[in-house]
């Protein structure tokens, strides 16, 4: 899979498109997933331009899953969720929807089915309300 400058979380980053932020660092960008598969669902970018994760740069890959981890907790400490699925594709035969590389973070309970993957666009609204518990239940970087 080609990288493409163009694709939306390339855009977020250059900030020629939105997002709703959780937090940002030097290397990665997590952000409320538009089509989130449950309420809380965190998308963790790096910076660095690549489709996939054997794309990425060992440094990037250090920093990625260090800020995956740290919205994991967050995630899983705001929604006082039993469980939290963190994904990550690579290759639309994987299901890669975003030549991107990116870690999906989703908080996960017993009895409830997740949404099908980037089905339903959510109410901006209720994305920074949950941004908002997210970011107070953040660990120190």
């Amino acid at each position: 899979m080609a990288y493409d400058d163009n694709n939306i979380f390339a855009r977020i980053l250059r900030g020629e498109a939105p997002c709703v932020p959780v937090f940002e660092d030097a290397f990665t960008l997590a952000f409320m997933d538009v089509m989130p598969q449950a309420d809380g669902h965190v998308l963790v970018i790096p910076k660095e331009p690549a489709a996939t994760l054997f794309d990425l740069s060992p440094e990037g890959a250090a920093a990625s899953i260090r800020s995956t981890r740290r919205a994991a907790i967050a995630v899983r400490d705001a929604f006082a969720a039993p469980g939290v699925f963190v994904g990550q594709f690579n290759g639309a035969a994987a299901g890669q929807t975003v030549p991107h590389c990116h870690f999906h973070v989703i908080p996960r309970f017993p009895d409830a089915k997740p949404r099908a993957h980037a089905s339903v666009m959510e109410d901006s609204a209720k994305l920074r309300a949950f941004a908002e518990r997210i970011i107070a239940a953040l660990p120190p970087a």
